[in-house]
């Protein structure tokens, strides 16, 4: 990435690679900080992790590694060794941050490399620590699943249809968010440091960063003393929910709201739907028989006959010039060959060298005006720069 334009230019971050901070790296990365990971002989088990380039399993296929390790350096040390520790000790004696994505408490205390241990060599040193439940509390030393982290969380209630169990999101979303969280806060951290001389321990619970994405369930149960509950799939009155359509589905919110009714029945009525008229019988002014499921069965009828025979893009460009909230439900591919996203410069080509293959990933979703989107560069090979990082310190093992 250039220098010149990036606006974490001159960050300089440490990173033990591991599921719940990788994330958090490459935010930094991606925006121009010098994200080293230290990984052990033999490489970062998370170069294993699945999904796979060509569904073909190994150490250089990992598309999952290739997104989040982009942007980044990669130096092989032995934490294990004592001379790896020295080297380690070294490095963070001139760098800004030490990011610990391992989710293990007192992983690096234990190797005698904790935050006491290496603020002592630089007052300003950051060190965000991302685990499942903080470092301190009763659960601290409870490992844990994405699945987990989302159940204790309170959000996988949430997730999945009216009739079936809870379902996970998929893409370890309570990672992602705990790793969002830590990026923030080392950030915060960096700033208070520069301008004080002392740097801090950030402590990055992923539980809690889950219970921050609770949308408005707490304020239904303060309110109204309601405890929301999934209905992924389900219409939860007549117009408000997911509707089939032609090439897939969208998604109608015209009665929840109690604004749009009108709008929607002289929208039907003018594209001649039959019984689009019986939608003004005052029946439909009752919530209770909107939300009957012989309403929800009788309006899912009319409003079928209309847009079974139309895609999603059309009953989205119709829906707007009626001025009706309607969108539709989009697939990845949708994503990828939407206009907006295309417009934006969203997606980025990144070249995949041990396959041969270009990668096509998602970019950052913001632009800074003064700092233009650099060329994203390749996850490095295990230890590719540690000869260039490391210099002439006394290594331990390495590659």
């Amino acid at each position: 990435m250039s220098a010149a334009l990036s606006a974490l230019s001159g960050l300089r971050v440490l990173e033990i690679p591991g599921p719940y901070g990788q994330y958090a790296g490459k935010l930094l990365a991606d925006q121009g900080a010098e994200v080293v990971l230290v990984e052990p002989p033999g490489g970062a088990a998370t170069r294993r992790a699945a999904p796979y380039v060509a569904d073909e399993p190994g150490p250089d296929t990992s598309l999952a590694f290739a997104y989040y390790n982009a942007n980044k350096r990669s130096i092989v040390l032995d934490l294990d060794a004592e001379e790896g520790r020295v080297a380690f000790r070294a490095l963070a004696a001139s760098y800004d941050v030490v990011l610990d994505g391992s989710g293990v408490v007192g992983n690096l205390d234990a190797l005698g490399l904790g935050y006491d241990q290496l603020s002592a060599l630089r007052p300003e040193l950051v060190m965000t620590v991302v685990t499942p439940f903080g470092t301190d509390g009763p659960y601290a030393d409870h490992q844990a699943t994405d699945l987990v982290l989302m159940a204790l969380g309170g959000l996988l209630g949430l997730g999945g249809y009216a009739d079936g169990i809870p379902t996970r999101a998929y893409g370890d979303q309570a990672l992602l968010a705990a790793a969002q969280f830590a990026a923030v806060g080392t950030m915060l951290a960096v700033l208070q440091a520069e301008r004080t001389g002392r740097g801090q321990l950030v402590d990055v619970s992923a539980q809690e960063a889950v219970v921050m994405a609770h949308e408005n369930a707490v304020q239904w149960y303060a309110l109204e003393h309601v405890d929301r509950r999934r209905n992924g799939g389900e219409a939860r009155q007549a117009a408000v929910g997911v509707y089939p359509c032609r090439d897939g589905h969208v998604y109608l919110l015209a009665k929840g709201l109690g604004v749009f009714w009108d709008e929607l029945v002289g929208w039907l009525e003018a594209e001649g739907v039959e019984g689009a008229a019986s939608l003004r019988d005052p029946k439909w002014k009752d919530d209770a028989y909107n939300s009957s499921d012989e309403g929800k069965a009788e309006f899912a009828t009319i409003f079928g006959r209309f847009a079974m025979n139309r895609t999603k893009a059309e009953l989205y460009e119709a829906a707007k010039r009626a001025r009706l909230p309607l969108c539709p439900v989009n697939t990845p591919a949708d994503l990828i060959a939407g206009p907006q996203l295309a417009a934006r410069g969203y997606f980025v080509d990144v070249p995949h060298p041990p396959t041969g293959r270009t990668l096509r990933m998602p970019g950052t979703p913001f632009t800074l005006s003064a700092c233009p989107r650099a060329e994203t560069v390749p996850a490095p090979s295990p230890g590719a720069h540690t000869a260039d990082v490391v210099g002439p310190l006394t290594l331990g093992a390495q590659s």
